[in-house]
């Protein structure tokens, strides 16, 4: 799975909205209690599994709930986008599936079980399709790049947004209708980004924002923004713990080790040797040509050629190259943490960091000693790995 890729942006972004909206869907609901006496409860999420009369719900606090349906309980389906239960359908529990998002009402019971009086769903296939929906506007009216500076009092944000020629300035204007999420410190899911506000953005955090762009695209009235702090390493491996999921980093810019967290969502890509030097050579001026192309058997699927490194110049800076790792990174071939050993050298992108200090890989690429070599003493800084693509006038995938 790709961490932080333009679509998880827009999974985000819609399981958001619908949690918001079937929230305030369920204060126009009525539901029944079979006690009185016994509050209602209340539980979103997304459906696990259906067995005889129990739907198993994954709410979207992580966990796992029971959900009982009997022939009091009032079902309906809306399309995302409704605002009220005018168009509501009702249904049967034979018309859900798997995947599809519900609001749940009830009666709690012993365990982690909940006696349904009422469920307001949104079919899987129906979101698919708003997904698709949010994914072109965020490629369409997005913006995402580094924050250059914040004016809290005026609302605007500095973006500084990569392109080919060098890197230009946008600036985000906030207002108080403007949704601001922001990315946990210790989780690569956009899920679990929580609402944030204008005074925790600081400069350095990655940010996006969709909204209205002006003739020149130097700024942006934001509907949504969403922005994080993470954290780039880069240097030789300490050691690796599969059983763990753990690997530990010596940071070559703190000359400190650093635990980094290895997840099912982490992306972790190998860079080919002979790839690695390549790129050492054009980045330090050392000509234009990349020379022999890595061979992929004829398959030509990860095969990482000149025209799709970006730029005919040797020397583009320090812009140029982290852009070349972006456009780079998703076709080299995969890696997994027990095919790493000590003595490696990596770089990565990954979380701001938990209480323990442990850092949660985004992205990973191994083999990348050729390329810190080329920066001496200052550990890569300019050689960094992005956890989300920043817009496509640096070449880069456009959508959020």
């Amino acid at each position: 799975m790709r961490i932080m890729k333009i679509a998880a942006l827009a999974v985000f972004a819609l399981g958001a909205f619908v949690g918001i909206v079937l929230s305030s869907l369920s204060q126009t609901t009525q539901p029944r209690q079979a006690n009185p006496g016994v509050s209602a409860m209340k539980q979103v999420g997304a459906i696990k599994a259906i067995a005889g009369k129990m739907i198993i719900l994954t709410t979207d606090a992580g966990a796992e709930l029971s959900v009982g349906v009997d022939e009091t309980t009032t079902m309906v389906r809306i399309t995302p986008g409704e605002k009220d239960l005018k168009n509501a359908v009702p249904i049967r529990l034979g018309d859900l599936l798997p995947g599809d998002r519900i609001l749940v009402r009830g009666k709690p019971e012993e365990g982690a079980r909940l006696l349904a009086s009422s469920i307001i769903a949104m079919k899987r296939s129906d979101l698919e399709v708003q997904q698709q929906r949010v994914r072109e506007d965020w490629q369409k009216r997005g913006v995402g790049g580094l924050v250059s500076s914040l004016d809290q009092s005026a609302g605007i944000v500095i973006l500084s947004v990569p392109a080919l020629s060098g890197k230009r300035a946008v600036a985000v204007h906030t207002s108080k209708d403007t949704k601001i999420l922001r990315y946990a410190p210790d989780s690569v899911r956009f899920d679990d980004a929580k609402p944030g506000t204008l005074a925790q953005i600081k400069p350095g955090d990655q940010l996006r924002a969709r909204g209205i762009r002006n003739s020149e695209g130097t700024e942006l009235s934001a509907e949504e923004i969403v922005s994080g702090s993470f954290r780039n390493l880069a240097g030789p491996v300490a050691s690796v713990n599969p059983s763990a999921g753990t690997l530990t980093v010596l940071d070559s810019a703190t000359k400190k080790p650093a635990v980094v967290k290895v997840t099912a969502e982490s992306e972790m890509r190998s860079l080919p040797p002979e790839l690695a030097k390549q790129l050492a050579r054009r980045w330090t001026g050392g000509g234009q040509s990349m020379g022999h192309q890595p061979d992929d058997g004829g398959r030509g699927n990860n095969v990482v050629r000149p025209q799709n490194i970006g730029g005919g110049e040797a020397s583009a800076g320090a812009q140029q190259r982290r852009v070349d790792l972006q456009q780079m990174f998703n076709r080299l071939p995969p890696l997994t943490l027990t095919g790493m050993q000590k003595g490696d050298t990596v770089m990565l992108v990954g979380t701001e960091g938990d209480d323990t200090g442990a850092v949660t890989a985004i992205k990973l690429l191994d083999g990348v000693e050729p390329l810190l070599v080329t920066a001496p003493g200052k550990g890569g800084e300019n050689m960094t790995l992005s956890p989300w693509s920043l817009g496509s006038q640096a070449g880069e995938d456009a959508s959020p």
